[in-house]
């Protein structure tokens, strides 16, 4: 399956698309915003072409082929989403390394008015089944899989404890709280110091 029946498959129809900067310039990939899928109420905004770049992992001496992704509930859609991950992805083939599970990227400032999230933690798109979370290579000719990095948003102080403990005590911490990842109006976690 090819990336873009991959992604509408459970994220719904692509409704917009971005291939130029704010500023007027080509990118060197695109933005689409999708709903109307799997998930009643969510769009979801995510990179398309960024995974043509081979992005080293700063862990191991595999590359990585990956596109990021962004979900919002539908009401609350129309805000910084697709500028957000044009620079995400930019500084991701500038500095030529790929965005790994728990890296945090931002902040970014709130991600809606009133609410306390400003930056990213990316992570495995685990809001959809197993198979979503990377593209096979297949029927376009591709010849590495592609995965997906779902950003959620997070609050400064959800920052500070992933950079203090780590993205296994966080992803613990998430479990056990179990907020909703969709909300952008929730309350911080409740985390040691």
């Amino acid at each position: 399956m090819n990336l873009i029946d991959h992604l509408e498959d459970r994220l719904g129809r692509i409704m917009h698309g971005w291939s130029r900067h704010p500023n007027g310039r080509p990118m060197p990939f695109k933005v689409a915003e999708c709903g109307g899928g799997r998930l009643p109420g969510i769009n979801t905004y995510v990179t398309v072409g960024l995974s043509e770049t081979h992005l080293p992992s700063r862990v191991s001496d595999k590359g990585v082929h990956q596109e990021l992704m962004i979900a919002v509930p539908a009401e609350l859609a129309d805000g910084p989403y697709p500028v957000i991950l044009q620079e995400i992805g930019l500084d991701l083939i500038r500095e030529e390394t790929a965005l790994l599970r728990g890296d945090v990227v931002g902040p970014f400032g709130p991600m809606a008015e009133g609410s306390g999230l400003e930056s990213f933690y990316a992570s495995i798109p685990v809001h959809h089944d197993d198979g979503f979370a990377e593209v096979e290579p297949g029927a376009d000719g591709r010849e590495f899989p592609i995965v997906l990095t779902w950003l959620i948003p997070i609050s400064r102080s959800e920052s500070d404890f992933v950079s203090r403990h780590g993205w296994d005590d966080f992803e613990s911490e998430m479990e056990k709280q179990d907020p909703d990842l969709f909300d952008l109006h929730r309350a911080d976690l409740v985390l040691k110091p």
